[in-house]
């Protein structure tokens, strides 16, 4: 039988610290949120891999939707500077993970899900852990959910190559946005920081994550 909670400790020694991630609200909720919770059973054993690990099945012609590295997502985390009186927005909230963590660190969470199966189950996982300060909403992703906006924090749980500019408009005066930008090895962890109309943003570190649906480049078409 996999002793979970073992391999959660250990990735917080061996992924989060090793990765910089100092800040110990956030090795503290990933040490108890049960990450496997938020898996398919046939996938649970390897929910603490140093890895994206899939949560749906692929599809031909559809992104496959992933819970990210738990090194890289922790350290989005840290480097959005989120107080325990923010307001947070995730997007991509996928089976809930996200929002679990996140409702450890805010005040409140908004779990923004494309996909309405995907939605429901993360509300399904919170509710069966008790967290009672994260909800789940279905709509575009790129779109983000203006009805409880703004945001201090909006989190983009995975990479996107466009499509950020709806949300800045979402994000209070101060408010952080964090999302990695781009493809591949050359993909970098991203802050935005809104400051009155003006969004500035600074890339923290190099970071591969699986890219969301509505932020993807689209087919440049030549003749």
């Amino acid at each position: 039988m996999v002793d979970f909670a073992t391999l959660r400790t250990r990735m917080v020694e061996n992924q989060l610290r090793t990765f910089d991630v100092t800040d110990y609200r956030i090795q503290g909720a990933m040490n108890e949120i049960p990450r496997e919770a938020f898996l398919p059973q046939a996938r649970r054993s390897l929910a603490y891999l140093d890895e994206p690990v899939a949560i749906t099945d692929p599809e031909p012609g559809k992104l496959g939707r992933y819970l990210t590295r738990p090194a890289v997502f922790a350290k989005m985390l840290q480097i959005a500077e989120i107080e325990s009186g923010d307001l947070v927005l995730v997007v991509g909230a996928g089976t809930g993970y996200p929002c679990a963590v996140l409702g450890r660190l805010a005040d409140a969470v908004v779990g923004l899900e494309c996909d309405e199966a995907l939605g429901a189950e993360a509300g399904e996982n919170l509710t069966e852990l008790g967290i009672e300060n994260a909800a789940v909403v279905t709509g575009p992703l790129e779109a983000g959910w203006p009805a409880e906006s703004p945001y201090d924090v909006i989190v983009v749980d995975g990479a996107v190559e466009t499509g950020l500019d709806p949300l800045f408009d979402q994000l209070k005066d101060g408010g952080r946005l964090v999302a990695v930008v781009g493809r591949g090895l050359s993909a970098m962890a991203t802050v935005y920081r809104r400051s009155g109309d003006r969004t500035g943003h600074w890339p923290s570190f190099n970071a591969a994550a699986p890219i969301l649906p509505g932020f993807e480049k689209k087919p440049e078409f030549t003749f």
